[in-house]
């Protein structure tokens, strides 16, 4: 049964365009609530929320809309994604919500929920949320209490650095950190500068329209240009929600998720822990891949979206993986992706190792040209003209590249990706695949 309003990671969109409406809120609110009371230890949620000036009016519905479930809510502020799924666990909750929009402009946002056990929530009680949306809002017996969680960072700043190994410290490395205008912009300079770092910070001073503009993760060349006009030894940035990470070296060299995954994966290995594998998503670079296997490490591609790397790495039982764009969970440290914790984790590795990241990544990415091919609406039939176009591409291709065509699960987009040893090669398939998709 398909999802009606849950994407990939949340429900998304437009802020005052369906379902980013506050009326929608409330009803989900109410609907979240009388399920997933069911699956905790107590009717309670956690809300945390970015930086985004909307936050307000859907921290406000969700609060109200729990409430009347008679759910108690406890209210956490700007905080990062991945503390919200901490302070669900360590607070014993059913719930946990983050109102936010992850790397996308102000003008969006977004609802995204953990479970008890500080997880994304499976497909089947997304399903049951839905259902439940549409169904009569009848008061509960007993009204949920509202309470204000006034440590919440601290809480959370204490986690982190705990995740980093107790006979280690960054004093002597001159850090830049770039917090995107979002909700790692009060915990995480304190995490870093509390073990022993150097901080200059970028991207500290949200407005509520600020985030992620020109800034982040995904607009890595302030963080670049910082990096090299202040001689850092590295630059860290986030997204907007904290669960991505992106690093630029000494030299201004921009490292992507793949490359972070295998830092950590050789410095697990150099603590005396190789890994038996690790999980990458269709779109992890064949090189990464390549240079993994070679080694003896196991490699699995999940479907794009951290739920899913989540899902292989749990049957697999293995420790890490993540995505190109900087999703990376290291699930002895926490139970879902975490921007700042895997940035600890990496440093921590270069440490370990002695070297520098340039020494530690023995490989060269294949290059991956990528278009989004915009559509007049979700209901065009794009495949009927792409697909021959596709296979034709896939048997030129063979063994030396890779091809990746996937609608979005938030926006009118269909993503094209096409992976080649040859960039030029890899540039004309990509172009004439965005063609056949528009027509």
């Amino acid at each position: 049964m398909a999802r009606k309003y849950f994407g990939t990671d949340g429900i998304r969109g437009k802020v005052g365009t369906f379902p980013i409406t506050p009326d929608f809120a409330l009803r989900l609110g109410y609907a979240a609530g009388k399920v997933l009371s069911k699956y905790g230890k107590k009717p309670s949620v956690v809300i945390g929320k970015d930086t985004r000036l909307s936050g307000y009016l859907f921290e406000s519905a969700l609060e109200a809309g729990f409430a009347y479930a008679g759910m108690d809510v406890y209210m956490a502020g700007p905080i990062p994604t991945p503390a919200v799924a901490y302070l669900t666990k360590t607070l014993r909750l059913s719930v946990g919500v983050v109102i936010s929009a992850s790397h996308n402009p102000y003008y969006d946002n977004g609802i995204k929920f953990f479970s008890s056990k500080g997880a994304k929530l499976s497909d089947e009680i997304e399903l049951e949320i839905e259902a439940a949306i549409d169904e009569e809002m009848i008061i509960a017996d007993t009204l949920g209490k509202v309470r204000r969680i006034t440590d919440a960072n601290g809480r959370y700043i204490e986690f982190c650095k705990n995740t980093f190994p107790s006979h280690f410290d960054l004093k002597g490395l001159k850090i830049v950190l770039d917090c995107a205008h979002g909700a790692t912009y009060a915990v995480a300079p304190k995490v870093f500068e509390e073990l022993g770092a150097t901080i200059i910070k970028i991207g500290v001073d949200p407005d509520g329209i600020n985030i992620n503009e020109g800034c982040g993760s995904t607009h890595p060349d302030l963080l670049v240009k910082t990096v090299l006009e202040n001689s850092a030894d590295c630059g860290i940035a986030f997204d907007g929600d904290g669960d991505r990470v992106l690093f630029v070296d000494d030299k201004g060299s921009i490292l992507d998720g793949d490359k972070l995954i295998y830092i950590i994966a050789k410095s697990y290995e150099a603590l005396g822990n190789k890994l038996p594998g690790v999980v990458g998503t269709v779109m992890s670079n064949m090189a990464m891949e390549h240079a993994l296997k070679s080694q003896g490490y196991g490699f699995i591609r999940a479907k794009v979206g951290d739920r899913y790397v989540l899902e292989e790495l749990t049957k697999n039982e293995w420790l890490i993986g993540g995505e190109a764009s900087g999703h990376i969970l290291c699930l002895d440290k926490h139970s879902t992706g975490d921007g700042i914790i895997a940035a600890l984790q990496i440093l921590a590795g270069l440490v370990e190792l002695k070297k520098n990241a340039r020494e530690v990544i023995d490989w060269v990415e294949y290059p991956q040209i990528m278009i989004n091919v915009k559509l007049a609406n979700k209901s065009y039939d794009w495949k009927s003209n792409a697909n021959p176009i596709i296979a034709t591409v896939e048997d030129k291709l063979g063994d030396n590249g890779r091809v990746i065509v996937r609608a979005s699960g938030t926006e009118p987009l269909v993503r094209v990706m096409v992976e080649a040893k040859d960039l030029e090669l890899a540039k004309q398939y990509a172009q004439l695949i965005a063609n056949s998709i528009q027509g």
